[in-house]
């Protein structure tokens, strides 16, 4: 295993970021290509490097088209278009590289919260995503994630979500957005019901795949 993850690794290393640039033609190769990297590097610089949180979001460990790069600049730069991972997603990033600007998904697909997995116990499972059909599954991660994660309680008048919605809020389009959600996913009317905002398990969970998915 660590001879193929080495492969991987070199020919990532040595790639250009014009090849890259050049590859991931639009958004539907780059959501597929970076929630790739960033569930494999997570699983790597956990399991084979051994970093711990908070350093594994934040150092720029992963060594891409000779520049190095951090999971957060992965899915706060690239794949949220460079918003804020703090503010609830209301803020955008003030500072942003040129190369994270020409990497970056053009638009923003709240869906992309239910394909990542940081190793805890409350994430998504791991798939492998394709470009060619990324759009089904993340359709497909997304109403698998929503239905074991809400809890309707009809008597209470109250919906219990996971706590990924309180913390992206903007991007979801705040509670209205998430109701809007609801509706569509799971065909929840959730007018005059209050939204609950679950406790997350930061429990480790490692390998946590989708059953079936090739990327295990």
């Amino acid at each position: 295993m660590e001879k193929t993850i080495d492969a991987l690794r070199a020919t990532l290393e040595n790639i250009s970021l014009d090849e890259i640039q050049n590859d991931l033609i639009n958004d539907d190769f780059k959501k597929a290509f970076w929630i790739n990297i960033y569930n494999a590097y997570f699983q790597i610089l956990r399991k084979v490097n051994h970093v711990v949180k908070p350093k594994i979001f934040t150092q720029k460990l992963i060594l891409i088209a000779n520049k190095k790069w951090s999971l957060d600049d992965i899915e706060h730069g690239i794949l949220r278009h460079y918003r804020n991972k703090y503010t609830m997603g209301f803020v955008p990033q003030l500072f942003v590289s040129k190369a994270i600007k020409n990497l970056a998904v053009t638009d923003f697909d709240y869906r992309i919260h239910f394909a990542l997995n940081c190793g805890a116990a409350s994430c998504p499972p791991i798939s492998f995503y394709t470009c060619s059909n990324i759009k089904q599954q993340l359709e497909t991660a997304t109403l698998s994630f929503l239905d074991a994660e809400t809890d309707y309680l009809e008597d209470k008048k109250e919906v219990h979500v996971s706590r990924i919605f309180l913390w992206f809020l903007y991007d979801f389009g705040g509670k209205n957005g998430i109701r809007k959600i609801l509706k569509e996913k799971l065909n929840l009317n959730t007018s005059g019901f209050k939204l609950i905002f679950k406790e997350y398990s930061w429990e480790e969970q490692l390998d946590k795949y989708e059953e079936g998915s090739t990327g295990k």
